[in-house]
């Protein structure tokens, strides 16, 4: 089930909150839970043993890292919990992977498992990974409710795509939280934003880059190249982006405050920047989890270089089963090595134009090695796009597509600007009489209506972020 859908929306989502609000406090995480699992099953029900596991693994495993009085035993079940969390994300994301690998380099005929991978494994993997090591590094107490427990690790709203929600930033939530009228409306109102995005957004420009690349790479001119990876840029910023505003929403409705997983990253003046503006809770796990236990910048610069390496092959990984996500991962680490060695200090000396066109042109060029599994589909749109594939710089179709698609392209980029410091945000924020009350319920019930339209009458509505 996906939240841009008809039965999200008006079938489960009413009966969850309904059912939420009719039952007391004490029963609210049981109903977030029970809804939880039935939001997940609605496809795959088989894969909720995985998360029933791995939340009972846990669970067991915090309490005995709590309890336990040695720190060779605490340290013991915290690495047999890693081993665990990993195995399970490893088995059913990356078999094949290692299989086909195996199969090229030493020339035998192994059969891929073919396994259909468990949606949001990579996000609830990371979620029980690090409700673990804080128990054991003393940061959050162990959880004794399984229910709340199991409430957080099976959470709808953000389960199956992010945000990475780590546990300590929500412990005191589950076990005490307080709902608003308040915190509701305004969950309501960043839900329909992120429906917005994604529906009449990322859907609709996403058509632009699948009608590009379904032609013959080899035969795409520059323009049309530079137009398809640019409209891939925006899909999957508003495909991704809409998600985390939907669940950021859904949370708040029932009184949970996740973190922000986006602050207008395509305004970023240098890759570090962008790195702290895009998927943020990806980048901070990484970051706490990873990059500082291996010493961080503190040991000199060659470990800083191996640890950025590291943290972005595996960063790279996570994304998926396949070489261009560790392509993928490797050009930002090696990017943001240079930046730290001398590019930044330079850049700061630039006007800030430059610097944003510099970020962009690097961001864009990594979408193409994202949305590529193959290498050589890699290659042969990178050649398309810089002219090396002798298709000269445009034709018919490239002002065809253009024309269809410039009014969505200028949207894009103007839902791409952070808008609070303007001039125009002050009219949501006004409190002049009944102004902004009444604009604000016009323009979210006729985002809500126009969404819902597209929704029923399209049938392209992919979540990008679903097969990581």
């Amino acid at each position: 089930m996906v939240f841009s859908s008809t039965v999200f929306l008006f079938l489960f989502l009413p009966t969850f909150l309904t059912l939420y609000y009719i039952c007391p406090s004490a029963f609210r995480n049981t109903i977030l839970f029970i809804a939880s699992l039935i939001f997940y099953a609605w496809e795959e029900p088989i894969y909720i043993l995985i998360m029933l596991f791995s939340t009972i693994f846990d669970y067991a495993n915090g309490l005995l890292i709590e309890k336990s009085k040695k720190d060779s035993t605490k340290r013991f079940i915290l690495i047999l919990s890693i081993i665990g969390n990993l195995s399970i994300l490893c088995f059913f994301k990356y078999s094949d992977f290692f299989i086909s690998n195996i199969n090229l380099v030493c020339n035998t005929n192994i059969n891929l498992l073919k396994l259909v991978l468990p949606v949001g494994i990579s996000f609830y993997t990371f979620q029980t990974m690090s409700y673990t090591i804080d128990v054991y590094q003393k940061k959050v107490s162990a959880q004794k409710n399984i229910i709340n427990f199991a409430a957080y690790v099976t959470m709808f709203p953000q389960l199956v795509a992010g945000p990475i929600v780590r546990y300590k930033t929500i412990a005191k939530q589950l076990d005490n939280r307080q709902e608003s009228v308040s915190g509701f409306i305004y969950g309501i109102r960043r839900f329909i934003i992120g429906l917005f995005k994604k529906v009449m957004i990322a859907n609709n420009i996403g058509l632009l880059w699948e009608t590009i690349i379904a032609g013959n790479l080899d035969t795409l001119p520059a323009a049309t190249a530079w137009l398809g990876a640019i409209s891939f840029s925006f899909q999957i910023y508003f495909d991704f982006s809409g998600y985390s505003d939907m669940a950021i929403g859904l949370g708040e409705m029932i009184g949970f405050h996740f973190l922000e997983n986006f602050d207008h990253p395509y305004i970023s003046k240098s890759i570090t920047e962008f790195w702290r503006r895009w998927h943020i809770s990806l980048s901070t796990w990484f970051k706490e989890y990873i990059y500082i236990p291996l010493g961080g910048s503190k040991k000199g610069i060659a470990k800083q270089i191996r640890n950025l390496l590291i943290v972005w092959g595996i960063t790279g990984f996570w994304h998926g089963a396949s070489w261009n996500f560790i392509l993928w991962g490797l050009y930002f680490g090696i990017l943001l090595i240079i930046e730290k060695l001398f590019l930044l200090k330079f850049l700061e000396k630039t006007k800030p134009i430059v610097r944003h066109l510099y970020t962009l042109l690097l961001v864009i060029i990594s979408w193409v090695i994202f949305a590529f599994e193959d290498m050589t589909q890699i290659a042969q749109y990178l050649k398309a796009m810089f002219g090396f594939n002798q298709a000269g710089i445009s034709n018919a179709e490239t002002l065809y597509l253009l024309s269809n698609y410039i009014l969505l392209l200028i949207i894009c980029v103007l839902l791409s600007i952070e808008w609070k410091k303007t001039k125009i945000a002050a009219l949501f924020t006004s409190n002049i009489g009944w102004v902004r009350p009444c604009f604000n319920i016009f323009l979210f019930a006729a985002l809500f209506i126009i969404s819902i339209s597209f929704l029923i009458g399209d049938t392209y509505n992919p979540f990008l972020y679903f097969r990581f």
